[in-house]
Formats: C-alpha cells, sequence, structure tokens
C-alpha cells in the first residue's frame, strides 16, 4: 500500500486552523527542537497586517497614557489630594466593570475594525475637549466618557490581533505588542512631563487627542474581522458566557486572579505625584520627577520585551509569572522605603522588568486557550480583571496612603503581593506546573457554555 501524502502546513488565516492537519511526515522534527533552531525574533513584522496593527495600537497607548498621566498630575495640583487622584481609578473602574460583558458580546458580534472605529471617535474627542476645559468636573466627566469608549475598544482590539498572524509566531507578536507598548507607556509619561514643565497641562491633552486620532485613520486599513460564527442574540446568557468559561478553566482563571490581586495591591501610580512632591519642592521639578517616575517601569519592561523577542519562549512558562509577580512585589516595597530619586527609579524599572515577562505569559495563554468564536467575551473578561485592578488599585492606593501615608500604603502593597503569588501557587497546581506554551491549544467549552455559544439552525 502506498503512504498518504501529507497535507500541506497552512502559511496564513486563522489560528485556530494553522496546525489542522499536520502529520509526522510534515513536521519530523519534535516542536521543541524546532522552535529552538528556527527562532525568529522578527517573525510577527514580516507580517504587514500585524505592522499596520503595531503601529496604531503603538498611537493608541501614547494617547492614552499621556491622557492618564496628565489627568493624574492635574487633578493631583489642583486638590493636592491622593485620595482625589484615586477617584481617577474609580471614575474609570464603574463603566469598566458595569460594561465590559456587553462589550465582549459586541466584539463577538459584529465587525470588530468598526466597532474600534466607533469608540475611537470618543477617544479623539475627549482629550481635545480638555485641553480647552480642564476644569475638576470636566475632568472627571470626560474620563468615564473615554472609559466607556475604552471598555467597548479594547476587546476587538484584544480579539483581532490573533487572526492577523500564524498561531506559530503568536507568542512572538505578543512579545511585541508588550514591546512596543512599553515602549510608548515609558515615552508618553517622560515626555508629558516636560511637555507640562515647558508648556503647561493643556498641550499634553491635546497631544493625546492628535496621537488617538492618528491611531483611528491606521484603523481604517486594517482587516475587517468578524468572529467565527453566526450573530447571537444580546441575553445575559451571552454576555456571562465569557465569566463562565473562564471560571471553569484554571489555565484562564489563575492568571487572571494573580494579576488581579497583584496590581491591585501593589500598584503605586496614583502615589508618584506625592512622592514626586517629597523628592523637590520645585514645581517644574516635580513634573519633571513625576514624569521619569512613571516612565521608569516601562523602561524596564522595554528591555525585558527586546529580550525575550530574542530568545524562544519559556520551557516553564507558569512558574516563570509566579516569579515573575513575586519579584514585582519585593521591588514595590524596596520603592515604597526608598528616599533616594535614583533608587526608586531603578525599582520601579524592576517592577516592569516583572511585569513585561508575566504579561507577554498570560495574554499569549489567554488567547490560545480561548477558541475564536470566545475571544471577545473572554477578553472582556481578561479587562474586568487586568484594567480594573489598575484601576481599583488607584483607589485603593489613594485611600491607604490617605489615612497610612505613602510609604506604608505602598509597603504593605509589596508583601501582599509575595502572599498573593503563594496561594495562587498552591491553589492552582496546573498553572505552577504549566510547560511551554506552544503546545497550549484552545480549550473545548462545557456543554452548558456550548448551548450559549451554539449557532443556532433556521
Amino acid at each position: 500500500m502506498t503512504e498518504p501524502t501529507p497535507k500541506p502546513v497552512p502559511t496564513q488565516g486563522r489560528d485556530s486552523e494553522l496546525l489542522e492537519g499536520i502529520t509526522a511526515e510534515v513536521a519530523p522534527l519534535p516542536a521543541k527542537t524546532t522552535a529552538l533552531q528556527k527562532h525568529d525574533p522578527y517573525a510577527a513584522f514580516r507580517v504587514p497586517a500585524y505592522r499596520l496593527y503595531c503601529t496604531s495600537f503603538v498611537l493608541a497607548i501614547i494617547g492614552s497614557q499621556t491622557l492618564s498621566a496628565a489627568a493624574n498630575f492635574d487633578v493631583y495640583q489642583k486638590t493636592k489630594s491622593s485620595l482625589m487622584v484615586g477617584m481617577i481609578g474609580l471614575a474609570n473602574a464603574i463603566p469598566l466593570l458595569a460594561l465590559a460583558m456587553p462589550a465582549g458580546h459586541v466584539a463577538d458580534t459584529f465587525s470588530r475594525k468598526r466597532v474600534l472605529l466607533f469608540t475611537q471617535v470618543f477617544l479623539v474627542a475627549c482629550p481635545l475637549a480638555l485641553s480647552f476645559w480642564h476644569t475638576l468636573p470636566a475632568i472627571f466627566a470626560l474620563l468615564v466618557v473615554n472609559a466607556v469608549a475604552l471598555t467597548f475598544g479594547r476587546p476587538s482590539r484584544a480579539s483581532i490581533l490573533p487572526n492577523l498572524v500564524p498561531k506559530s509566531i503568536f507568542a512572538n507578536a505578543v512579545t511585541w505588542n508588550s514591546s512596543m507598548f512599553e515602549l510608548a507607556a515609558s515615552i508618553s509619561p517622560a515626555c508629558t512631563g516636560f511637555i507640562i514643565a515647558g508648556l503647561g497641562v493643556r498641550w499634553a491633552y491635546l497631544v493625546s487627542g492628535i496621537a488617538m486620532a492618528g491611531c483611528m485613520i491606521l484603523t481604517f486599513f486594517l482587516p475587517d474581522i468578524r468572529a467565527a460564527g453566526a450573530r447571537q442574540p444580546m441575553t445575559w446568557k451571552n454576555f456571562a458566557a465569557g465569566v463562565t468559561f473562564v471560571s471553569g478553566n484554571s489555565l484562564l482563571l489563575g492568571p487572571m486572579l494573580l494579576d488581579l490581586l497583584a496590581v491591585l495591591l501593589s500598584g503605586a501610580t496614583a502615589l508618584l505625584p506625592a512622592f514626586a512632591e517629597r523628592m523637590s519642592d520645585s514645581p517644574k521639578e516635580q513634573a519633571l520627577i513625576y514624569g521619569w517616575l512613571m516612565a521608569a517601569p516601562s523602561i524596564g519592561a522595554v528591555m525585558m520585551a527586546i529580550i525575550q523577542a530574542h530568545r524562544p519562549p519559556p520551557k516553564r512558562a507558569g512558574r516563570t509569572m509566579l516569579v515573575a509577580v513575586a519579584f514585582y512585589g519585593v521591588a514595590t516595597i524596596i520603592f515604597g522605603l526608598s528616599h533616594y530619586f535614583w533608587l526608586s527609579f531603578f525599582m520601579l524599572a524592576i517592577t516592569g522588568v516583572c511585569d513585561n515577562l508575566s504579561v507577554v505569559i498570560r495574554h499569549t495563554l489567554v488567547q490560545l486557550a480561548t477558541p475564536d468564536n470566545m475571544r471577545g467575551r473572554v477578553s472582556a473578561v481578561n479587562q474586568i480583571f487586568i484594567i480594573s485592578s489598575n484601576e481599583l488599585g488607584k483607589v485603593e492606593s489613594g485611600v491607604t496612603a490617605h489615612f497610612m501615608g505613602p510609604v506604608k500604603s505602598v509597603v504593605a502593597g509589596g508583601i501582599g503581593t509575595i502572599l498573593v503569588v503563594f496561594a495562587i501557587a498552591r491553589t492552582f497546581p496546573r498553572l505552577r506546573n504549566l510547560g511551554e506554551l506552544h503546545g497550549v491549544k484552545p480549550i473545548e467549552p462545557p456543554e452548558a457554555q456550548r448551548e450559549a455559544t451554539a449557532v443556532t439552525s433556521v
């Protein structure tokens, strides 16, 4: 008998289809050996659609980070209250918690590109409005509108990426996405500090609006990505499908809980204006110090992202992620105790190194383990965990600093983060023992989830 002809390996298309039909004859070498021998650190940039996506993403980050840094500094200068800066986190968190699940359903139902374009209209308008009108009530009102737009935009943007590159290089795309995010996030706060010191906060808001407008223009040229499957009705059961799916899978729930609790406890962003004020009596110097402290985590993250891009993914992904978050807590404690600018800057940079390592592993794992028709809703749940932890972490920092002082607030948060790592490692052994990420496959939904995602026959 003649041996069957092996099926060709696809090079483009949806990531869930990329490895279908691969036989031993097609891939005679073990996956591990192939990954080590053929690792291309710039593989993602060889895909034109990814280059366009990444550029628009960088502009979006510049716009959002500049707006956030300017608003934090502006509110603190107007009120001299860390508690009021913390309330910015609450203004961002409430729309997220209220609308994230409907936003995920929208991303799985409508054109993800069109959803992005619609939300970006508001993301351009809000900072431009603040450049002309930035009283305290206006800041909070427009930040709420901005948060609503971000809540609906993020699941669509996250769900587009896995459809732009082959699964074999998806981890590389996530690494570069993280690198570009951190590069933009490191440049933006530092530049915001320079802009505020030289021209005033009004110009920082204007730069944010211009960057978001550039992102919107590039988004027009992205592929029109729709979720696999038919349009589903807007019911509570479909809204909650992402929560059901995540809660039933430890490889998704564990990393999300780890990020939620660690960032909630150890976030110090809302307190940086107070730390900058402690280091200088000059308002201009405070603005510059604040900008550099805000940039420090992202500078460390950029360095780590470049290292990760030039190396194969870690062999023990779960353990690597847990150790990184534990060191994040240690660096946070040292930052809180430091009285020296350079030591504070270095410790914040270390938190960026650890955060980037954790983010790349977590995001790659979540996207690869999620089927395409669930990506919008799972991304929405992930958004609740990640973004709400950042915003509610600001609230927690502001409240605890109000009663305990900034130093005790930061140190206590770092200690809490270390304890969280031990708790997650003990509770989720499957996550702790997770090996290489390239072998992760989409998780089949349980029967209850299949009913929620089934295509209704006509």
